[in-house]
């Protein structure tokens, strides 16, 4: 369980590193509520963290059973 919870947190820092790239402002309509826009971004995130960390631990699951 610690393990799984320390991806969580380097995937996590991965993840905000990451989308400071983005022009957040190019992605959504010109007359976007921002709170809707912020709450996409947001949900964004938590889906990428979630994936990747998932894909890494299926790598390393598969890898074992090797």
């Amino acid at each position: 369980m610690t393990a799984k919870f320390m991806l969580y947190f380097v995937v996590t820092m991965i993840v905000i590193w990451a989308m400071q790239s983005v022009n957040i402002n190019s992605l959504f309509k010109k007359n976007c509520n921002p709170l809707q826009a912020r709450i996409m971004y947001f949900l964004m995130g938590l889906s990428m963290i979630y994936l990747i960390t998932n894909f890494i631990l299926d790598v390393v699951s598969s890898v074992k059973i090797l």
